[in-house]
């Protein structure tokens, strides 16, 4: 083999793992079943919205007493901006991760039951390039899944309630253009929030080859960790599950930002990418594929 072969090879692999990673978008995203699930997204925050609009429509405050429902109800009819983070707030804990786990769950699982993992494996990326670059797309589907809730929250907010100025948690005032910038951080945090529990899914696609057991199975350990989470004599479990501090967001609206909550919980995501992210490869990468 000549220099220039030698030289082209690395080349031609990253084309093709490029390659490899839009195809796979193209396909996450052209699926109905995600097109579906990224649509009752989109429909939360336009719900909420128009429940808020209805409800406040004779000048009383969101929520009974002024108070309840997801946090930042209260402040929607005073600013349109809120209903982004009262969409996040109301999605987190159930729906956005449990789009995140289907995905997650069919990403290997669903190509085995398919019959289309071995051809995959075929290529010359090996099972190393091919975890990572599935890992990959189910970063991209959290961070998609998460903006789609995040503008749809936007839009409705901006068309049904006034816009302006954002009163923070600490009781200051910052400018709409400064609410949007912490509205855009907001959403990076929460989909990157996720990235421990899509690796989890990830681990949990690559034990078995069907994809609906899967995907059953990942959903099934997100509702267990929040039932875990939140019985008050299991506190001391909750600093080691990965949903426990999703909601730290939420200080992203404090002046000054608060941040050791929010690093404690990308903390804990980086550990669940580590501990499963390594046992998907351990278990990939030795799996005897049959179909």
């Amino acid at each position: 083999m000549s220099r220039a072969d030698l030289t082209a090879a690395p080349e031609r692999r990253t084309l093709w793992t490029f390659g490899l990673l839009g195809s796979e978008l193209t396909t996450v995203l052209r699926r109905g079943r995600t097109l579906a699930l990224l649509g009752v997204l989109a429909a939360v925050p336009v719900l909420i919205g128009i429940a808020v609009r209805i409800e406040t429509g004779d000048g009383s405050p969101a929520g009974p007493g002024g108070g309840g429902g997801p946090a930042f109800l209260s402040q929607v009819s005073h600013n349109g901006l809120f209903l982004v983070f009262a969409a996040l707030s109301a999605t987190l804990p159930v729906f956005l991760p449990m789009t995140v786990g289907v995905v997650a769950g069919d990403s290997v699982a669903g190509e085995a039951s398919a019959g289309t993992l071995r051809y995959l494996l075929v290529a010359p990326a090996g099972r190393s390039r091919l975890l990572l670059t599935k890992y990959t797309s189910v970063l991209v589907f959290c961070l998609v899944a998460t903006l789609v809730v995040a503008v749809s929250g936007l839009v409705a907010g901006a068309l049904l309630f006034p816009v302006g100025e954002v009163t923070t948690i600490s009781g200051t005032r910052i400018g709409f253009g400064e609410g949007l910038l912490r509205a855009g951080l907001i959403a990076l945090v929460v989909a990157v929030s996720l990235s421990g529990f899509a690796a989890l899914g990830l681990f949990v696609s690559t034990l078995t080859d069907s994809g609906i057991a899967a995907m059953a199975a990942t959903v099934g350990v997100l509702v267990t960790a929040q039932i875990v989470d939140a019985i008050p004599q299991l506190d001391a479990l909750g600093p080691y599950l990965f949903p426990h501090l999703w909601m730290s967001f939420t200080d992203l609206l404090r002046a000054p930002v608060y941040w050791d909550e929010i690093v404690r919980n990308l903390g804990v995501q980086a550990v669940y990418v580590a501990v499963f992210g390594s046992a998907a490869w351990a278990r990939f990468t030795t799996k005897d594929i049959t179909v």
